[in-house]
């Protein structure tokens, strides 16, 4: 038997698709889906979400097509939407991705010139991240500040681009599924080499930032793309290493090898 969670608002059923409603649902159905409540391959309606979740179907429509729009669910030719399952290739060309895109912000960024406001504003983000990296080993919460820095630090890749549109397509790339700047970070947590691979990515922040600061669009593009190489690094030794695959990382579960 189901155990129900209440999502219930005051709002309408009629004047809530697309607002609030829709995504405390779709976050409630990407955890479920990550958490393996929902596992790989099981079918999805909308009534069963009705009983489960206790809210009514416009919310769980809107939210249902959204995770499919990312990638996390399939319409299925029966009826409602099953859970995808991907192949570590999958999530590695996602990755590639969005090194891609954000190479292509950080150049742009050094071509046409950032502000001095938006350069402080990043550089203070990396000395926040230097901070932490101070210590010799990291603990939970330095973890979990690394995480949220590292996050907000690609964040303003795209606004170092100028461009609207790149932002966009950052924000979109992103939530792919296991796409995220620190979807797989966490593989690092915990072991000896912890500290040393993030040292190399702040490295590889530290230099991106350099150059775009000097124009050079190249080098700064170079660069991302190899950042994202670290990410992939971090997939493979995750999908090979069964200790991770139900505990450290949320829908490892959903990850197959080639």
């Amino acid at each position: 038997m189901h155990t129900h969670v209440s999502l219930a608002a005051t709002a309408s059923e009629g004047s809530d698709e697309g607002g609030s409603q829709t995504v405390k649902v779709q976050l409630k159905l990407r955890e479920m889906i990550f958490a393996g409540e929902l596992e790989a391959g099981a079918r999805i309606t909308e009534l069963s979400m009705v009983e489960r979740l206790g809210v009514s179907r416009t919310p769980i429509r809107a939210a249902l097509i959204r995770l499919e729009q990312e990638g996390l669910l399939q319409q299925l030719s029966s009826g409602g939407f099953g859970v995808r399952t991907f192949l570590e290739s999958d999530v590695a060309d996602a990755i590639e991705l969005r090194g891609t895109v954000e190479g292509l912000a950080v150049r742009l960024a050094a071509e046409r010139g950032v502000s001095a406001a938006l350069l402080a504003q990043a550089a203070q983000c990396l000395d926040d991240i230097d901070g932490l990296l101070q210590a010799l080993t990291l603990d939970d919460e330095a973890f979990s500040s690394y995480v949220r820095l590292n996050a907000q630090f690609h964040g303003l890749l795209g606004q170092l681009s100028g461009s609207p549109m790149l932002q966009r397509e950052l924000a979109r790339v992103g939530s792919l599924p296991f796409a995220s700047p620190s979807g797989f970070v966490v593989v690092q947590a915990n072991t000896p080499q912890a500290r040393d691979m993030l040292v190399v990515a702040q490295d590889q922040h530290r230099q991106v930032l350099d150059a775009v600061m000097r124009r050079e669009g190249a080098r700064a593009e170079a660069i991302m793309r190899e950042h994202s190489r670290l990410a992939q690094r971090n997939l493979r030794e995750a999908v090979h290493r069964p200790d991770l695959k139900s505990n450290a990382i949320m829908g490892m579960r959903l990850i197959r090898p080639n």
